[in-house]
């Protein structure tokens, strides 16, 4: 594989896009002549569009690939090819209307194959085109965004890794904000050393503009620059002027929105009540996790606030029966109690949340905002555990009088459960990954949580119409509140807000009165982003709200948010983005993932980043080694020729992947683990049309056609055959034979583990079989006097580790040659993973 272009970008809390082109074969093959990314931040509405162009530097038209990483709260609204002169523009439809060419994409295993979800905030966005021989091809991609306020300050963090020095490389961001700019602050590890002199920052009282043009010789020296180029962060920070206590009014094009974040009032006392589960799947570093974020929180309570403590698993257990002072002495006595808090039991979600809502309602307090916050890893498992019964009980004990945020921890958490509960009760869901930081993300919710300053917000707007959220049960320290709508008669001179809350148990009124025909202070180039804000909002909020609604009310809502994404075309839950190659009319489908759907792929534990791992193609470059095996990751074997030690390489988990597949005979075998577990829970075979054969830790299930035939692991040996199908289950091993395939899938029992292990015993020769375990052997060269090894022609760090082979029963321990992923795959393992067995 080819060297890539890669660069990203954050415009939001974390808002990061990464995008690379990525040629195929040698760094010489292809030039990335051009790079530019460009971000236009008008009145916190950001639209950002990346283009890179790209030259096949040889006489033999080859493979190009361009690669972008966007926030996942981002739409895209363009994408274009251009190739010879001809332009190829991805078109957004509604998803039937775009059947026959995703019907096509989902026969060739590309369905929602151009995004996918690949980490906490980030979307991949990932396609290729066949360019002639000397020709060029540049890719331009356009999405949009609303920055969020979280914390006092909005962020733009970019992060370049293009793994070449760009002849002409240019990022541009320019910020326009009507009120001023109050600071704004650039740093991080492009901000150093030569590359510093590359960045020019120029403010006015409005507006602000980063540069950051670094020379071909730049771009290989900074602290993690080389000879593959940049490789580092640049950070900006900024928040704008509030000399209005009634916020910010925009007017422009008979659209308004409205930024409501005052600081003038005082902070409300706060009763906040943790909900721990304690079940036994939180055993490990999650509880070591929560405990750690939960002494930091309580550090951070102020004396008047009130709090209380509940842990639970089958059991709900209290610290202290009701809402304590933060006093010094209580907090002392409630950490000696997270500090022994220990994983037990099952999961008893519905009397865990009951209990909290109980010990708030038993002792309210006037002038106080209450805060109910569940940390889970799980689905409950006991007690009540119909979800829909859980929701009703906890609706009905809250009635909306304070919010309910539910923590989801980990990857297997039903996120769709917490996120509906949260929405009914005026709260929000967030996932916490289970990561080395975890700790830290808890204790960055909760700090935006911490202070808040009114309750039971209510905005009102004479003259608006179709109008985004416009009630809030809490506004808390360093967020914002955003409201937009349409003006309903555009020759209005004024326009007028109104808004109703309660502060410290008083009501407060705000009131402010905007000339409508005032110059909105927005270049022309720029005045359509108003209507854009509305319609991003609205389409944001109708989907959020999506799971709350039913019957006509919910299709209605559909409806209007369908429209919106049409007629601005936002590629959304709604919408596909149809691209059309010059190849034979070769047509990919693009659809936005569902957040909880597609498991999020977990961060390393390496000193690279994620993204790095993820995007790293083998170059001739030399790749960096991996020393260590990555968290939750599961290491293979690869049998090399002619040599003594085998390679091996790391695959993180969770993951589902393709593991075998023959598309001649019509076979594939597919496997899944997932966090903190050896080997697979789960593998499935399917051979021709009819047979399917799936394989648990616990029993073997294989169907052909309407016939189905059940196994338990612990049965005496015995044999099925049918039609080009033998399988035979032995102690402790499924021998499974299709068509010209065997593969012995063995059950390992191990430290108090049960996994499957799949070992490939026979395939076809001279056949080029796909997925993970395709490849029957590799070859390599060990470069003298280095731990480097030359792979298909590239130079590749390696590291000698030792691998326990779990293809033979005696589970042997192996010295091997440890290298990425990308070294012996020739790919990303995005393009091994599918989205369901």
């Amino acid at each position: 594989m080819m060297d890539r272009a890669a660069l990203r970008l954050i415009l939001l809390g974390v808002f990061l896009i990464s995008a690379s082109s990525q040629p195929v074969k040698k760094k010489q093959n292809v030039d990335i002549y051009s790079f530019y990314i460009n971000s236009t931040v008008t009145s916190r509405y950001a639209t950002t569009v990346i283009t890179s162009r790209v030259a096949n530097t040889v006489n033999e038209s080859q493979e190009i690939q361009f690669e972008v990483k966007i926030p996942k709260n981002a739409f895209i609204s363009k994408f274009r090819m251009t190739i010879e002169g001809k332009i190829y523009d991805g078109v957004v439809k509604e998803k039937q209307e775009a059947q026959q060419q995703y019907s096509r994409a989902v026969s060739r295993g590309e369905s929602a194959g151009l995004i996918k979800s690949v980490g906490r905030t980030l979307e991949d966005f990932k396609t290729s085109v066949t360019v002639a021989a000397f020709s060029k091809v540049t890719f331009e991609l356009t999405y949009e965004e609303l920055l969020k306020r979280r914390l006092g300050k909005y962020e733009l963090l970019i992060n370049a890794q293009p793994m070449q020095p760009v002849a002409d490389f240019k990022m541009d961001v320019h910020i326009q904000e009507k009120p001023g700019i109050s600071f704004l602050e650039v740093k991080g590890d492009l901000s150093s050393d030569d590359l510093a002199n590359a960045i020019k920052t120029t403010r006015a009282d409005k507006d602000a503009w980063v540069t950051f043009y670094p020379t071909r010789d730049q771009q290989t020296k900074c602290k993690s620059c080389g000879e593959n180029g940049l490789n580092g962060d640049l950070l900006i920070t900024y928040d704008v002027e509030r000399p209005n206590h009634q916020g910010e009014v925009m007017v422009s094009n008979g659209y308004f929105v409205h930024y409501f974040a005052p600081s003038d009032v005082p902070r409300i006392p706060k009763n906040v009540v943790f909900i721990i589960d304690r079940s036994g799947s939180m055993s490990g570093r999650k509880i070591h996790q929560t405990r750690l974020a939960l002494l930091k929180i309580l550090s951070d309570l102020d004396e008047d606030d009130h709090f209380g403590l509940i842990t639970f698993d089958s059991e709900v257990k209290t610290w202290k029966n009701e809402l304590l002072k933060a006093t010094k002495e209580n907090l002392e006595i409630a950490k000696s109690f997270v500090k022994e808090i220990r994983d037990r039991g099952a999961t008893d979600i519905n009397a865990a949340v009951l209990a909290g809502v109980d010990m708030i309602n038993r002792h309210p307090r006037e002038g106080t905002a209450s805060i109910l916050i569940l940390l889970t890893d799980g689905d409950p498992t006991s007690g009540e555990t119909n979800k829909e019964r859980i929701m009703a009980n906890v609706k009905e004990a809250i009635g909306l009088k304070f919010p309910l945020y539910c923590l989801g921890f980990g990857y297997d958490v039903n996120f769709d459960f917490l996120t509906k509960m949260s929405l009914e009760n005026g709260g929000v869901a967030r996932r916490i990954y289970e990561d080395s930081d975890a700790d830290l993300q808890l204790q960055g919710f909760y700090d935006e949580v911490a202070v808040p300053l009114l309750t039971d917000i209510q905005l009102k707007y004479t003259g608006g119409t179709n109008l985004t959220k416009t009630s809030f049960s809490l506004y808390f320290n360093g967020s914002e509140i955003v409201v937009s709508g349409q003006i309903t008669d555009n020759s209005v001179e004024s326009f007028t807000t109104e808004v109703i809350a309660v502060s410290k148990g008083s009501n407060v009124t705000y009131h402010e009165t905007v000339t409508a025909k005032d110059p909105s202070d927005v270049p022309p180039e720029n005045e359509d982003f108003m209507p854009r804000l509305w319609a991003y909002l609205t389409v944001k909020q109708i989907l959020e709200r999506q799971v709350l609604l039913k019957g006509q009310e919910k299709e209605d809502e559909k409806k209007e948010a369908l429209k919106l994404s049409l007629k601005y075309q936002f590629v959304t839950s709604l919408t596909s983005m149809v691209v059309t190659k010059p190849q034979e009319d070769e047509v990919e489908v693009a659809d936005k993932p569902k957040e909880g759907g597609e498991e999020p792929r977990p961060p390393g534990s390496t000193d690279y980043s994620t993204e790095d791992y993820y995007g790293m193609e083998s170059a001739d470059a030399v790749l960096p080694t991996m020393s260590v095996p990555r968290v939750g990751s599961n290491r293979f074997l690869l049998p090399s020729a002619g040599q003594s030690k085998p390679l091996c390489f790391d695959v993180p988990a969770p993951q589902k992947l393709t593991l075998l597949q023959d598309s001649a005979s019509e076979f594939s075998m597919n496997g899944e683990f997932i966090t903190g577990q050896i080997g697979f829970i789960q593998i499935a075979f399917h051979y021709k049309t009819n047979h399917l054969l799936t394989i648990s830790t616990s029993s073997i299930r294989y169907q052909e056609g309407q016939n189905q035939v059940e196994f338990l692991w612990d049965q005496e040996p015995t044999q099925h055959n049918t039609e080009g199908v033998s399988l035979i289950l032995r102690s402790n091993e499924m021998d499974v034979t299709m068509g010209n395939i065997r593969v012995v899938i063995l059950l390992h029992k191990k430290n108090g583990e049960v996994f499957l292990w799949p070992a490939v015993r026979q395939q076809p020769k001279d056949v080029g079989l796909m997925g993970i375990l395709g490849k029957a052997e590799a070859s390599y060269e060990e470069v003298q006097g280095s731990q480097t090894l030359k792979i298909m022609d590239q130079d590749v760090k390696a590291s000698l580790e030792d691998v326990t082979d779990y293809t033979l029963p005696s589970t042997p321990v192996i010295r091997c040659w440890l290298v990425p992923f990308q070294a012996v795959m020739q790919g990303d393992i995005s393009d091994f993973t599918v989205t369901q067995l």
